[in-house]
């Protein structure tokens, strides 16, 4: 326990459990996505998948059980971590604040994190938390994105999560000790390539919903 406590009540310890609760989140993302890819299959194909989903309930409860787990640590460890560094660098605006390596992406994740946090909750009010008597979920969806503000926003917050993810995954990858001249360039390229297909992938279903469905 005391092993446990030293560990991860380090700075080196919190990243490592934002590296890791990060991974699993990209792992989400990505089966989210492939799930929501059946929309371009059509309304029954969609709804197909969200019954499909529904018939796992007891699993399903657990990976959302999981998750939250998962988003609790990761905020409060990464809001912790902000925290550090605010007092770390009391006189911060003196000096150059890109100095020792640090980029744009780096200085806003805490914001775009905030961010995220708050399209998940108004995400999860529109879609999961609503009521589904005598309606489908591609009613919900189709409903919703037929208002332009809403796929202004989905889009606007797809863009942030693309952000977030891009600095993320390349700098888990850091943490969890790939941080090495041979490697880094690749994990660098291939972190822009995922930022982007998660930045795609989830900004055109609205545009699609809303244009052609």
């Amino acid at each position: 326990m005391n092993w446990f406590v030293a560990t991860f009540g380090s700075s080196i310890g919190k990243k490592l459990l934002m590296a890791v609760t990060g991974l699993c989140f990209i792992g989400f993302l990505t089966g989210h996505l492939a799930g929501n890819l059946t929309i371009y299959a059509g309304g029954d194909a969609f709804n197909s998948y969200a019954e499909h989903l529904h018939a796992l309930e007891p699993f399903l409860t657990v990976v959302e059980i999981a998750l939250l787990s998962l988003a609790i640590i990761h905020i409060v460890t990464g809001l912790w971590l902000f925290w550090q560094n605010l007092k770390a660098r009391p006189n911060r605006y003196a000096v150059n604040k890109w100095a020792g390596g640090r980029t744009i992406g780096s200085a806003t994740m805490p914001y775009t994190g905030v961010l995220i946090l708050a399209f998940v909750i108004f995400h999860l009010l529109n879609f999961s938390f609503v009521d589904k008597t005598n309606t489908t979920i591609w009613q919900i969806v189709s409903t919703a994105f037929a208002n332009p503000l809403y796929v202004l926003l989905y889009i606007a917050a797809i863009v942030v999560v693309a952000f977030h993810v891009r600095h993320g995954l390349w700098s888990l990858f850091q943490t969890l000790g790939a941080n090495h001249p041979k490697y880094m360039p690749f994990i660098f390229k291939a972190s822009i390539v995922v930022s982007l297909i998660f930045g795609i992938g989830f900004g055109l279903l609205p545009l699609y919903v809303s244009l052609f469905a």
